[in-house]
């Protein structure tokens, strides 16, 4: 059940050629701990171009993770993210601001939100590209599951704005859920504290802040707010952690252990 459940969250979180099905669909929105588990695996897919870093120059590292990020998770979260910068900047009720967001019109909103967010992204992978190459995996990594620990917050806490993803998701999830949730994201926060444990704990933090907004603004959560989420909370967690790293970090005999094997 487990595994159909990952399998639905990577065919729709992801562009990965893992098929799609309507058990593994109805597995996926069934389990919030599915989000995470499908970030361990898209995180170490996206991860990979930080082996080489301290080897190549740390642009050439950041450009490609930056393509790796859209190779395996396309656009479809980029997406939300527009839509919900479109409907922040808009002036009127909820149902007003939802009109916005399904008009295919792309607002300054948008554009501002989609930005902001590439920038910040980039800027990010260059100083996880200054750390040492196996933090740097464990620190995307644990982005990345934060990332998805998002989405999983947003289910299990989150109400529905419309019928559509988000109610899906939302619809039979409570607390208990983020409790496995979170439980799944322990392992990714743990490879190289504080900063994997503060990467991860954004995307809890940041998705209570933003349902909080949803509600206020949009009537409730929906399937842009899962997206957006998802984008907002990568580039803030890789910041957060290089930050954690930079005031409390300390290379682990482990990590120099293992780096030096590998060399």
């Amino acid at each position: 059940m487990v595994l159909t459940a990952v399998r639905g969250a990577l065919g729709f979180l992801s562009r990965l050629p893992v098929g799609h099905s309507e058990r593994a669909w109805d597995a996926f929105v069934g389990t919030p701990a599915a989000f995470p588990l499908a970030g361990y695996v898209v995180g170490g897919l996206v991860a990979v171009p930080f082996l080489a870093a301290g080897r190549l120059p740390a642009p050439v590292v950041a450009a490609a993770y930056l393509g790796a990020v859209v190779l395996v998770t396309g656009v479809n979260h980029a997406d939300g993210l527009a839509d919900l910068g479109d409907a922040a900047v808009v002036h009127g009720d909820p149902a007003e601001r939802r009109d916005v967001m399904r008009d295919t019109t792309v607002g300054v909103g948008a554009v501002l939100a989609l930005g902001t967010v590439l920038v910040a992204l980039a800027l990010a992978a260059l100083a996880v590209a200054g750390l040492p190459p196996l933090v740097a995996v464990a620190l995307v990594l644990a982005a990345e599951v934060g990332a998805k620990l998002a989405m999983a917050t947003l289910a299990c806490v989150g109400r529905p704005s419309h019928e559509g993803f988000g109610s899906t998701v939302i619809d039979g999830n409570g607390p208990r859920q983020l409790a496995g949730s979170l439980a799944v994201g322990l392992p990714a926060a743990v490879v190289a504290v504080p900063a994997t444990a503060v990467a991860v704990l954004t995307g809890p933090l940041l998705a209570l802040g933003l349902s909080r907004w949803a509600d206020r603004r949009l009537g409730g959560v929906g399937g842009d707010a899962f997206g957006a989420a998802n984008e907002l909370t990568r580039a803030v967690a890789l910041h957060a952690g290089v930050a954690a790293w930079s005031l409390f970090g300390t290379p682990l005999r482990g990590w120099e252990v293992l780096a030096w094997t590998l060399s």
